[in-house]
């Protein structure tokens, strides 16, 4: 089992910054990818961002792209996003995936989820 928590959600202006954290922990070794969702009230969930083992491939939403990064400290087991020009339509419950490759986190199909941080940008 892995056990993922998230944290760094707040409150922010348009045009703001935030860092999501995601700390794995258990068994890590199953965890060899991982990413971040988020969920707007009344939408689905969608794919944010993943980061493979090494940290060496990348994948965003298209959405994203320009303004989210997603890196990771294996040393701590974390995963961070960094969110720049955040926009209210940002604004979601952002969940944290972890997977044994990076192609199942892009696919939301990894078995380990976080319990989600709340992101809100006002305008």
């Amino acid at each position: 089992q892995v056990q993922l928590v998230e944290s760094g959600g707040g409150l922010v202006q348009a045009g703001g910054s935030l860092r999501l954290s995601c700390a794995a922990s258990g068994r890590t070794s199953d965890s060899g990818a991982m990413g971040w969702f988020r969920q707007a009230p009344g939408k689905e969930r969608e794919f944010v961002a993943a980061v493979n083992l090494g940290g060496s491939m990348a994948l965003y939403a298209d959405s994203v792209k320009g303004r989210f990064t997603i890196s990771r400290d294996n040393a701590k087991n974390t995963v961070y996003l960094q969110m720049n020009g955040l926009k209210p339509e940002d604004t979601a419950v952002y969940f944290c995936n972890a997977a044994a490759r990076i192609a199942i986190v892009q696919a939301g199909s990894g078995n380990y989820w976080g319990q989600g941080t709340q992101v809100t940008v006002s305008s």
